[in-house]
């Protein structure tokens, strides 16, 4: 399996042992956990920022008679450029 080495400041590597300690863990396992975590936070929000580019573009004639004070002036490049 790839590694990373990772650098710490004494005072992260400290909090990282503290932490583990408390949670019955490996500073390895806590420190791939909160990787991981992130990583799926990250996929997250990419695909909920895809749906609402997906419903907005579907609903892009609803948004611009809602919000006409929004929309781009004419003959300035459109609501789908860019978006």
């Amino acid at each position: 399996m790839p590694a990373l080495n990772v650098e710490f400041s004494e005072r992260e590597l400290e909090d990282l042992r503290q932490i583990a300690k408390e949670r019955g863990t490996s500073m390895k396992a806590l420190v791939r956990e909160a990787a991981a975590a992130d990583i799926a936070r990250h996929r997250a929000l990419q695909e909920g920022a895809a749906a609402f580019r997906t419903f907005f573009a579907a609903h892009a004639d609803e948004f611009a008679a809602a919000f006409p004070d929004d929309e781009t002036p004419t003959g300035a490049r459109g609501r789908s450029a860019g978006r």
